[in-house]
């Protein structure tokens, strides 16, 4: 929940900067920031960016084998051909429609939450935030890991250039707070959904759902093959979708530092260096993958790596967005403002803890 209210926060910042500016949030950032601050801030994007990439082709291809029961190395190579290809032949709008809608098959764990009668007051429990009993730096390690989760840098900088790329103006502000609020509420609502299914079915039998396999038994053990399916088709479009984004993001932060032309409403040889951005990133996740490396673990530790790059990526957005200069009458009100500032203080202390964190509790191992 505390994520959430986040990342809905600095992404209708950045959706705003990109309205009234016509420049994506990177390019913003590195214009009035500088170059030592922008580059800094590219490093620490383009390294989570890499990790979480991986991690997501990863993710596909064992998507991929739990849907078709072949050779998890061949299936790397397809995953990434594929997203290749989307990513080439597809406009911005269909991308987001397709994996948009597939993505909706998650919704099956909310319909597996209620079918599973949790106690409900427990839910309601933990819903509000609080401090566990028992291990308390366990409990400061996942909820550090929950809430960069839910902040992670790529969603910011790619929504601020979906908005570029859509052609938004300040006429469009109005759906720019729909968006995020809306988009960013229900990937908040399904989150919670899995974590009611996890408590409810394998928290009280000592299970650690840590592969995607035990996550969609989740679904598939109250509601059975078709919960299964959907479960498993929900993820493959989640995690393919999340994978098109951070390539997306990780050529638009170069290029925008750069200053090359970029952007999927160009055609490919309209934005050559862009192109090639994204190529690259996606031609190094396959090699990444390919070498055996863990995607589960890997996503926990882009997760990590992510909170200790938040400070990097947030307070640039926060200064932008009180540009007079740059955003005239738009620039943040007083509520924006506040609660930017508090989530700002919240990443700072969980940036400088996240790394203690991983190495006191061993990947939260305990």
């Amino acid at each position: 929940m505390i994520g959430v209210i986040g990342i809905i926060t600095y992404s209708e910042m950045c959706g705003r900067v990109s309205a009234v500016s016509g420049k994506a949030v990177f390019d913003a950032v590195r214009e009035r920031t500088g170059f030592k601050a922008g580059l800094i801030t590219l490093i620490a994007a383009e390294i989570v960016n890499a990790m979480t990439l991986t991690a997501e082709v990863g993710g596909v291809a064992i998507c991929l084998q739990l849907l078709s029961g072949l050779p998890y190395r061949l299936l790397i190579v397809l995953a990434t051909i594929v997203v290749g290809i989307v990513v080439w032949v597809m406009n911005f709008n269909w991308i987001e429609r397709i994996f948009g809608y597939g993505g909706l098959c998650l919704l099956v764990f909310a319909v597996a939450a209620v079918k599973l009668h949790p106690d409900w007051g427990a839910v309601g429990h933990g819903f509000v935030p609080h401090i566990a009993t028992g291990n308390k730096l366990l409990f400061a390690y996942f909820a550090i890991g929950l809430l960069g989760a839910a902040m992670t840098p790529y969603e910011v900088y790619f929504y601020s250039s979906g908005a570029v790329e859509e052609g938004w103006t300040a006429k469009d502000l109005g759906l720019n707070r729909m968006n995020a609020i809306v988009g960013y509420a229900l990937g908040g609502f399904l989150s919670f959904a899995l974590m009611i299914v996890g408590g409810a079915l394998f928290l009280g039998k000592g299970i650690q759902p840590e592969t995607l396999g035990t996550i969609a038994l989740g679904a598939g053990i109250p509601l059975g093959e078709i919960g299964l399916i959907l479960a498993i088709v929900g993820m493959l479009f989640a995690v393919a979708g999340a994978s098109i984004d951070t390539l997306f993001s990780g050529a638009y932060d170069l290029a925008q530092f750069c200053g090359f032309e970029w952007g999927r409403h160009k055609s490919p040889a309209g934005a050559p260096r862009f192109t090639l951005s994204w190529i690259v990133l996606l031609i190094l996740a396959m090699l990444a993958v390919m070498t055996g490396v863990d995607a589960v673990k890997l996503t926990e530790f882009a997760v990590i790596f992510s909170v200790v790059a938040l400070p990097l990526t947030y307070l640039p957005i926060l200064l932008v967005a009180n540009d007079k200069a740059y955003m005239k009458e738009y620039v943040n009100g007083r509520l924006a403002n506040v609660v930017g500032i508090l989530y700002l203080v919240i990443i700072m202390i969980v940036a400088l803890t996240a790394i203690p964190l991983m190495l006191l509790t061993n990947l939260g191992q305990g």
